[in-house]
């Protein structure tokens, strides 16, 4: 791949969340949005290797869209085409009025979380949309095919235009009512970031960098509301760890990060979040997965984590949000207090067997136990379940240092 064609994914996928809001907000319309701003970077893709890259790669990949959506709009309309694409070049009314959320990215989040659509379907269609994310990595998230997940966007995206459902800038009353939809896209996007599930980068810092920044507005936009600083706390606990979580091309797990490498500026951000959301007795979900960190980061070395408060907040998060992904983490706690044995009796019993998590997880437990046969198949099945090269390197060392 040429410089120029590595130049246009990177650039397209930081902007493609900005440029199909500003592409909805023009034209009222997800898919005309969504297909100009593919057929964009198709354009980049021809010119930029023999052009150049412009000076303002941004700029040029809104106004291409732009224009291929004005394109798209004369082709299917049959009556005053032409002054309706003129009308969206210039409005002569001005500009909309932002509203109460005046980032547009973040408008357009809450615009998306419609609750006339399923809340699966609102998190997902607002991913693919805003976040830039395909609709594989949405599928992993989910941990359903990916299939069945282009189903959902696709139905979403039909019930969008077959109700009428219109994109009008949020008011005081949608805050709060699409606030849990809101969260769980910034929290997903930040997870893609965490850990790419797909790509030649193991971590991508420019998605962690916009759900961070979405979480600092929304922590503005919603002060008092303790579910708005547990994400913010949770998304800069694990951001704190960035840094040490790859070597020489290969994840390093939280007990062999070094410490000292962390950001402590954000672990005491995140730390003074996490008590003040809690301090409101309100819990939820990310207030507790705050917690969490908040422990594993308190700890001065790896032995000194206090594994009961984990296997307690773990219980607690699975009495607010009960699911097998939680019950995965609170056994790998239980493994540490109550050891591998009866902590792989509870991974057994979870229906996880396409996440790779639960594989990994499997396979430690088995190491532990001496079990290194069944380990070793374990850890095959975590290195085919997931992409993310680093991860896979991890998992491969660990299965090399397995006794015969």
């Amino acid at each position: 791949m040429s410089g120029a064609q590595e130049a246009v994914e990177r650039i397209y996928r930081e902007e493609y969340g900005r440029i199909v809001a500003s592409l909805v907000r023009r034209f009222g319309d997800i898919d005309v949005a969504e297909e100009a701003a593919a057929e964009a970077l198709l354009v980049a893709v021809e010119r930029w290797p023999a052009d150049g890259v412009p000076p303002n790669p941004g700029g040029w990949l809104t106004t291409t869209a732009a224009n291929r959506g004005i394109d798209k709009i004369r082709r299917e309309s049959h009556r005053d085409a032409k002054h309706q694409a003129a009308l969206m070049v210039e409005n002569p009314e001005g500009h909309q009025p932002t509203g109460i959320v005046e980032d547009d990215r973040l408008r357009l989040i809450f615009t998306c979380c419609h609750p006339a659509l399923a809340p699966e379907a609102r998190v997902a269609m607002t991913l693919r949309l805003l976040g830039g994310l395909t609709v594989a990595e949405i599928a992993q998230a989910f941990l359903v095919p990916e299939t069945t997940m282009a189903q959902r966007i696709t139905r979403a995206k039909r019930k969008i235009k077959d109700a009428h459902i219109p994109f009008r800038v949020p008011d005081a009353a949608d805050l709060t009512q699409r606030l849990s939809a809101v969260l769980a896209v910034v929290y997903l996007v930040f997870n893609e970031g965490y850990l790419a599930s797909s790509g030649d980068a193991p971590i991508r810092e420019d998605l962690t960098a916009e759900a961070i920044r979405l979480g600092r507005l929304l922590r503005a936009l919603l002060p008092d509301d303790p579910e708005v600083a547990g994400l913010l706390a949770l998304m800069l606990l694990t951001e704190s760890r960035r840094t040490t979580r790859v070597a020489g091309g290969e994840l390093v797990p939280l007990h062999e990060q070094d410490r000292g490498g962390w950001d402590r500026a954000l672990i005491a951000e995140g730390h003074a979040l996490v008590r003040e959301s809690l301090a409101l007795n309100r819990p939820g979900h990310y207030q507790l997965l705050a917690a969490v960190n908040a422990v594993h980061t308190d700890a001065p070395t790896a032995s000194d984590t206090d594994w009961e408060q984990v296997a307690t907040l773990y219980s607690q998060l699975y009495a607010v949000a009960p699911s097998p992904v939680v019950a995965l983490n609170r056994a790998i706690a239980v493994a540490e207090l109550d050891g591998a044995e009866v902590a792989l009796a509870e991974v057994d019993r979870l229906p996880l067997t396409t996440y790779h998590a639960w594989h990994a997880t499997r396979a430690d437990l088995l190491r532990r136990l001496g079990r290194s046969s069944d380990a070793r198949a374990a850890y095959d099945a975590a290195i085919e379940a997931t992409d993310n090269e680093a991860e896979r390197a991890y998992l491969r060392r660990r299965r090399g240092s397995l006794a015969p």
